[in-house]
């Protein structure tokens, strides 16, 4: 008979690649893991693991088995989740992954929701870019990710993941109020192609799409600063080093001397969530989702009307 645990242990090895990743996923020691490995050779009477340099392989035994195991994972899985569903409570522990402005807008009013009306889950969360938090659902390791895309640029989301609209969040051009634009309306992006811009770091998403989107209207951007974090963007901007792209959600207060025009092509991300398929009928992910669909709504509303009057003034 097979142990669930170290399949379990196994799964992780082949997933994290490394004896210290699987150790972290599952929160043992490196040595708990390499028990448990050990003991699961001698079940299957074969090898499974295998030196490589300073780290160890799968051999060709565990990869076989261990593509049997992601399947039985699975199925346990989506056992348990028909058990929670059965039962109907949400109850245990769900942990959440949403990007920056996601796990600030978001983030505080949808647990708190969710700590008020079901006392007996306990929600955990962290903060991820949207690939990295697909990354750790498909691998198990959160249960539901906030990520996001944009009107003109999709996020690739693989197969085997389940998700939901929460909201759509419009974007804004922010520049120092000195600016010869920042007394405008509204204003296009190709009226930026002579400015410096402030942009997400290399290899975000949001880096991709500015690149993409600018270019698709014949700028070729000059990108002068890079930052993660949208209260540095805009503390560059307030110096007068260049222009950038700011969502409404989760921004917080703008820094005296930034000003924030609306794009007349109205540039929105669609924000979502996703999780497993084999754990689509658990209650939790369910009141999760909602939680964040009701997080985002008067957080939408809110921006919407202070943009209209900010238009209107």
């Amino acid at each position: 008979m097979l142990n669930l645990e170290r399949l379990r242990t196994l799964d992780a090895l082949a997933r994290h690649g490394s004896v210290s990743g699987a150790a972290d996923a599952l929160h043992v020691t490196t040595s708990a893991v390499s028990q448990q490995l050990a003991k699961l050779e001698r079940e299957v009477g074969q090898q499974l693991v295998a030196k490589n340099g300073r780290g160890v392989r799968l051999t060709d035994a565990g990869h076989l088995l261990a593509g049997h195991a992601a399947r039985i994972l699975s199925q346990v899985a989506l056992a348990q989740a028909d058990i929670e569903a059965q039962r109907g409570r949400v109850v245990g522990e769900v942990r959440l992954a949403g990007f920056p402005t996601a796990a600030r807008g978001l983030f505080p009013r949808a647990i708190t929701a969710l700590r008020a009306g079901h006392p007996e889950l306990r929600v955990r969360s962290s903060e991820l870019e949207p690939e990295h938090g697909i990354r750790q659902v498909l691998r198990g390791d959160v249960d539901l990710a906030v990520v996001l895309d944009w009107s003109n640029k999709r996020l690739p989301v693989p197969g085997g993941l389940a998700q939901a609209a929460l909201l759509d969040d419009a974007a804004d051009v922010a520049m120092a109020a000195g600016h010869p634009l920042a007394g405008r309306a509204e204003v296009d992006l190709e009226e930026f192609a002579d400015d410096d811009w402030v942009s997400w770091p290399e290899g975000e998403f949001c880096h991709d799409w500015l690149v993409f989107t600018l270019r698709s209207k014949g700028i070729e951007p000059r990108i002068a600063h890079l930052a993660g974090e949208h209260h540095t963007q805009l503390a560059l901007i307030q110096a007068g080093l260049g222009v950038c792209v700011t969502p409404r959600l989760g921004r917080g207060p703008v820094p005296e001397g930034v000003a924030l025009v609306p794009v007349r092509r109205q540039m929105r991300r669609h924000i979502y969530a996703v999780w497993r398929v084999d754990a689509d009928r658990r209650p939790s992910i369910r009141a999760a989702v909602e939680a964040l669909r009701e997080a985002g709504a008067p957080e939408a509303a809110t921006r919407e009307f202070i943009h209209d009057i900010a238009h209107d003034l």
